[in-house]
């Protein structure tokens, strides 16, 4: 798979696109009681951009696994040992540690110390992560939890193919014979950061504790493990080897099911007891109890990451120190990570990533609110910048998604079956489409080529993608208003449409749309669509919530509809398939509850096409099948696109080993596309550490 250059632009530069920015193409207007047609998507604007291409490497290039003569740590750990606190660096290595090679650092190998001054948005609602319980996101998950995945598919941006991932704690695997059995070899010796060994016990408990029960709100459960009908099963072989049996032969998207954030393995010795399942407390704990058994002030957490969160001040600050039992090294021995802490500033917005790391006090932003776009590029071209920026390709998307299910999560019979029952009902979904003014709700937010509008779907700068695939309805009231008509919706005195028939006869058309607290810019669009949509008749009520919120109504199904930053899938389809079509339970837009779901009639084509999408990697073919895909989706509106744009990774310009062109969001969000394990920055550019020569202490 080729992978884009990042972009770099000069405010010089962007003036100059603002100001020969064209309109998009004006639709026809519809005649009364007419509907316009579709029009050709529009070609992206054609940039003058530079970058750094990516330095493609073999996985071998980057990683391996072996045992090195002599083990180093941080110099200040010596004194932990030499006072018994701590066993010689050797002793808490494992027995062959994940070794990260200096072909594949940018700058080579780093010095100890420093600080990475980070910024979360998100309520931490507490850390048992697979459970789906929201440590904080904007990377808090990735310096903790995710380094203890079977496998790593964030930086496979750098590798020279894009099916086989990296490996973690899993160092090794092969395939039977027939292809129907896949032996992982796990990682030797290692502990948790609270000393205690690590075995197959705890990949064991995070396959029957979580993914195979439906109870727990896991990222995938065993429908996601599924194909031609059949489940995959995991068995434990020995103490540092596992199984898994497959129903077909060599199902390579598994990988895809296994990495980080879908299968971070949890310590069994601190949860398996908190579990339902086999807990022996009287009363058992319910799986509620479960999912919040690791309050937010539960610390040191217990984990396989390069840091531990140690302190926590809701709202305030996150404290995370190097975790002395971090199984990975460089060639020369060196116990990583090579920076000793993360902190974590906490604000109600994402901006205020953005305009920390302007202000040099934060050292790292992923650009993904356009209204911060100008600021941040003409900051960065000052002399004294402390930062830096490079642009990805279009994979930014903004969405609205929704709520399909007629099964589940209806709270108010009549109001929410009635509801949903019109979100079914293809020419009113059309009808939002054309009452939508996407390129108006771009430019509003931010002048220039950076952003445009999107049908929805598969992301313009995906590798994959093909603007023929697209069917694109333009912004056209006149047929938004003759769909509505069609359907029957008539408007009332107040210029509201109303509900012609059923138990919701005569009462306004009233819809919820909830934006995120941290996504800025999805307040910014449903904003505007309270307005535009007004226009049709249609009364919308704005709701902002918190990452947390948003997990507990996916997951219940109790919600409308949302505007949504869209998710790597729709650029990259084979790293999570099952994120494109209702294949399991607990697909977002279709939950299914006790009875079978109610599919779309369009639904079961993008089942089908999904279904042989996963067993195919023949490129072209695979291309194929995602044209039809993407045809079927936005000729659907499955969900209703808004803008799409570039993500800009800012950061400061003292780290170093981030590769050349590592993108935003691509395989992963950059914070597990990034070795972050590997950051290092020169002795006289370190900054002071909030607590310095500490570890997590246990009780």
């Amino acid at each position: 798979m080729k992978v884009r250059q990042v972009l770099r632009y000069t405010v010089p530069l962007l003036v100059l696109f603002a100001m020969s920015l064209t309109t998009a193409l004006p639709s026809a207007t519809a005649q009364s009681g007419t509907v316009v047609p579709p029009i050709p998507y529009p070609d992206a604007p054609k940039l003058d951009i530079g970058g750094t291409p990516v330095q493609r490497l073999t996985v071998d290039q980057l990683v391996t696994y072996k045992t090195l003569p002599e083990y180093h740590q941080a110099p200040w750990l010596d004194a932990l040992v030499a006072s018994g606190q701590l066993p010689p660096v050797e002793k808490r290595l494992p027995k062959e540690p994940q070794v990260y090679l200096k072909s594949g650092m940018k700058d080579g190998l780093g010095v100890y110390g420093d600080v990475w001054r980070a910024f979360s948005a998100c309520p931490t609602a507490g850390y048992n992560e697979m459970a789906g319980v929201s440590l904080g996101w904007f990377g808090i998950e990735s310096y903790t939890v995710r380094y203890g995945s079977l496998v790593k598919t964030g930086p496979l941006f750098r590798t020279d193919q894009d099916v086989q991932p990296m490996p973690e704690i899993a160092k090794s695997w092969e395939w039977s014979t027939d292809g129907m059995q896949l032996t992982m070899h796990l990682i030797e010796g290692a502990k948790w950061s609270d000393g205690v060994a690590f075995n197959a016990d705890d990949v064991m408990f995070t396959w029957d504790g979580y993914i195979a029960d439906d109870n727990v709100n896991a990222p995938h459960h065993l429908d996601a493990w599924t194909w031609n009908g059949k489940a995959a099963s995991l068995a434990k072989v020995d103490d540092y080897t596992v199984k898994f049996t497959f129903p077909v032969s060599k199902p390579y998207d598994a990988f895809y099911l296994m990495n980080e954030s879908n299968f971070d393995v949890m310590p069994s010795h601190q949860l398996k007891q908190l579990h339902p399942k086999w807990s022996t407390a009287t009363p058992k704990p319910t799986y509620k109890d479960f999912q919040n058994a690791l309050a937010p002030d539960h610390l040191p957490l217990v984990t396989m990451g390069p840091w531990s969160i140690t302190e926590y001040k809701t709202d305030e600050l996150m404290i995370l120190r190097r975790n002395p039992y971090y199984w990975k090294v460089d060639e020369a021995g060196n116990q990583l990570p090579y920076i000793d802490e993360v902190t974590f500033r906490k604000g109600p917005s994402g901006i205020g990533r953005d305009l920390c790391t302007i202000a040099g006090d934060c050292d790292h932003m992923n650009l993904e609110n356009p209204s911060g776009f100008v600021e941040a590029m003409t900051k960065a071209q000052a002399t004294d910048a402390k930062f830096g920026v490079n642009w990805g390709p279009e994979v930014l998307g903004f969405n609205v998604q929704f709520n399909f299910s007629l099964g589940v999560g209806i709270q108010d019979a009549n109001r929410d079956t009635a509801l949903r029952t019109l979100f079914r009902d293809l020419r009113f979904r059309q009808a939002l489409s054309y009452a939508t003014d996407r390129d108006g709700i771009a430019q509003s937010i931010m002048k220039g080529p950076f952003l445009r509008g999107w049908a929805g779907g598969l992301m313009p700068g995906a590798p994959g993608f093909d603007k023929s695939s697209v069917v694109y309805y333009p912004y056209d009231v006149g047929s938004a208003k003759t769909l509505l008509a069609q359907i029957g919706l008539k408007l009332g005195s107040d210029g509201t449409l109303q509900w012609p028939s059923g138990p919701m006869a005569g009462q306004p058309v009233v819809i919820q749309l909830l934006a995120s607290q941290d996504a800025k810019e999805t307040q910014s669009i449903a904003e505007s669509l309270i307005h535009q949509w007004g226009a049709v008749g249609i009364k919308v009520n704005m709701k902002i919530i918190d990452s947390q919120t948003q997990t507990d109504l996916r997951a219940a199904g109790t919600w409308d509809m949302m505007v949504q930053r869209e998710g790597q899938a729709f650029t990259l389809p084979f790293v999570n398939p099952t994120a494109l079509a209702p294949l399991t339970k607990n697909f977002t837009l279709q939950l299914e509850g006790s009875t079978p779901r109610q599919l779309m009639d369009f639904e079961p084509s993008l089942v089908d096409i999904v279904n042989k999408y996963r067993s195919t990697f023949d490129t072209p073919a695979r291309n194929a099948l995602m044209v039809q895909y993407n045809h079927i989706f936005t000729q659907n509106v499955y969900n209703l696109g808004i803008f799409i744009g570039r993500y800009g990774l800012g950061l400061n310009k003292r780290v170093k080993n981030v590769a050349d062109g590592t993108p935003v969001f691509l395989y992963q969000y950059v914070e597990d596309a990034i070795l972050l394990d590997t950051m290092w920055s020169p002795v006289d550019q370190q900054l002071t550490q909030t607590r310095p020569n500490t570890i997590p202490i246990y009780k």
